[in-house]
């Protein structure tokens, strides 16, 4: 049995290091972790690097992020999949546990679940919830669910629903087979009925239970049980093409003229690749000269993504074209505007700047350089790029007195920093070999090289 632990997280930097921690004898036995971050704000997926397998980032919702990380398990060979919440601690022995279960003819099934936390009858809840999953053949998450990895990509893995999607999978599985309701247990943290009241918690879970059995939309159940529904946006990313002596030209006097294209085209790889794991709306790159670089053509051709030609005029004349386009076909739809020159760029960031606009105008990432690594706008805001002194350390200054100027509500988040010079490359070779070291310290594997290797 090739067991992989596909563990759903979103904000735990403070609870994911103990909770991975306490697999480590589990992993020393062959069991692989899977982290599957849902764009964390926090350093959650950092602090998880050195303790997992692999750490991966999907777009928000459990489902999602246990969908993605049943399906990278299953590459690495994975033959059956344990789903574990981040608040949630297996039993020491929980592998042995799974395997006499599948060797007694079980195809999938969950553990018995003990509640930790304040209230006195916290142990009565357990109880029932284990009595009724016994009588129902119904498990939810909190239990620790397991399956065989065929039969969950048989009945189409976990439905793309914010919530009750452990349910809707039971079912799915429950016409298959019954599931193996193992004694020994799992202890789930009870802050949600010490946070919210128990009988509180209890009733309304009832109450979405019943909804859900009698038909109630999964994604109106979520928002009365307090889910935050993933903010919506358009992401254009400015693209200059990969060639020699046109791309990353500072960087050229330390890498060659080849070797900063290059680097060009491995910050275009990455930022597209954030871009689709932050997942909120539909990606444009924005490509200069034009978009018929072969690099440009293949992102068309394999990832479907939208690719266009950017307009002519200075760097602010082609973003507000880029704006006024977007604003003109989705009126009512965020847009978010980036470079390619901030590898440090991350989906939870995006996210972030996602949400800020839910309740603001626009949202800018200061950088280091006195520029800016992302503008995000509610709606049109075409001052905002003009009259600016583009490639100077005036950039953001003046983009803050142009909100100001027009009365905008905006936000900043933390700065981050881009790559331009060569120190910059050298100090981005640094973090991409730290980042190389904790995923080769993770899976035992020799990494690839870094940047300053290639």
């Amino acid at each position: 049995m090739k067991l992989a632990i596909v563990l759903p997280v979103l904000d735990e930097a403070d609870h994911v290091v103990p909770r991975l921690q306490a697999l480590a004898s589990l992993r020393a036995r062959g069991v692989r972790v899977v982290v599957v971050d849902g764009g964390s704000s926090d350093d959650t997926a950092a602090q998880a690097a050195p303790l997992a397998d692999e750490v991966l980032m999907a777009p928000r919702g459990r489902s999602s992020q246990m969908n993605a990380g049943a399906c990278a398990a299953a590459s690495a060979g994975a033959d059956v999949l344990l789903f574990l919440h981040a608040d949630t601690r297996l039993p020491e022995q929980a592998d042995e546990l799974i395997g006499l279960a599948l060797a007694a003819g079980a195809d999938w099934g969950r553990f018995d679940v003990r509640i930790e936390g304040a209230h006195a009858l916290l142990p009565m809840v357990a109880a029932m919830m284990n009595l009724r999953s016994r009588l129902t053949g119904i498990a939810t998450g909190d239990q620790a669910l397991f399956v065989c990895r065929r039969l969950f990509e048989a009945v189409g893995g976990f439905p793309e629903q914010p919530l009750m999607e452990d349910v809707a999978l039971s079912a799915r599985l429950r016409r298959v087979s019954a599931p193996a309701c193992l004694r020994p247990c799992v202890t789930t943290s009870g802050r949600r009925w010490d946070r919210h009241g128990l009988w509180r918690t209890i009733l309304l879970m009832w109450r979405l239970r019943m909804a859900y059995a009698l038909g109630a939309d999964p994604r109106t159940l979520a928002l009365r049980y307090g889910y935050r529904p993933r903010s919506v946006a358009a992401l254009a990313i400015m693209a200059k093409a990969p060639v020699p002596g046109l791309a990353k030209t500072r960087l050229a006097p330390l890498l060659g003229k080849a070797g900063a294209a290059r680097a060009q085209r491995g910050f275009i790889l990455r930022t597209v690749a954030t871009a689709r794991a932050a997942a909120l709306g539909s990606v444009t790159l924005w490509c200069a000269p034009d978009s018929g670089h072969r690099l440009f053509v293949l992102m068309r051709q394999r990832l479907d993504m939208h690719v266009r030609d950017q307009p002519g005029g200075d760097l602010g004349q082609r973003m507000l074209t880029a704006m006024q386009i977007h604003f003109e076909a989705n009126p009512d739809l965020p847009w978010i505007v980036i470079g390619t020159d901030a590898p440090v760029l991350t989906p939870g960031m995006l996210q972030q700047a996602a949400d800020a606009l839910e309740s603001s105008d626009a949202v800018v990432v200061p950088a280091e350089d006195g520029g800016y690594v992302l503008l995000g706008l509610r709606r049109p805001l075409p001052d905002v790029f003009r009259d600016v002194p583009w490639s100077t350390a005036e950039v953001m200054q003046v983009t803050r007195e142009r909100l100001r100027e027009g009365g905008w509500r905006w936000q900043e988040l933390p700065m981050l920093w881009d790559v331009d010079e060569p120190a910059d490359w050298l100090r981005w070779c640094a973090v991409a070999r730290a980042e190389l070291a904790d995923q080769t310290e993770s899976s035992g594997r020799p990494g690839p090289p870094g940047p300053a290797d290639r």
